[in-house]
């Protein structure tokens, strides 16, 4: 999907790092795809969804441990070691 390819660079080239000091990974996921013009709007059972102009929601949760991933939405991933995100894409059958 190519929405996904523009969500992915929205979040491996932020234009602000990210600084678990000073911001949440929520927050700051949620900064980077409104910089970049999303719509992002509250979801009950994930951290944030987005409103596409021609779509469904797509939901996201985000996380600094690989081991909480599941196939429950799609996931923003936080590496503290390489200080980078990356996002895994809900897998759609």
């Amino acid at each position: 999907m190519q929405i996904f390819k523009v969500i992915e660079d929205a979040i491996t080239k932020p234009s602000i790092p990210h600084e678990p000091y000073k911001q949440s990974l929520k927050n700051w996921a949620m900064y980077c795809l409104r910089d970049r013009g999303f719509k992002v709007v509250y979801a009950q059972n994930a951290d944030f969804a987005i409103e596409p102009k021609n779509g469904k929601k797509l939901y996201f949760k985000v996380t600094t441990n690989p081991d909480d991933v599941d196939n429950s939405c799609s996931w923003i991933v936080w590496d503290s070691a390489a200080k980078s995100a990356s996002l895994i894409p809900l897998e759609t059958e």
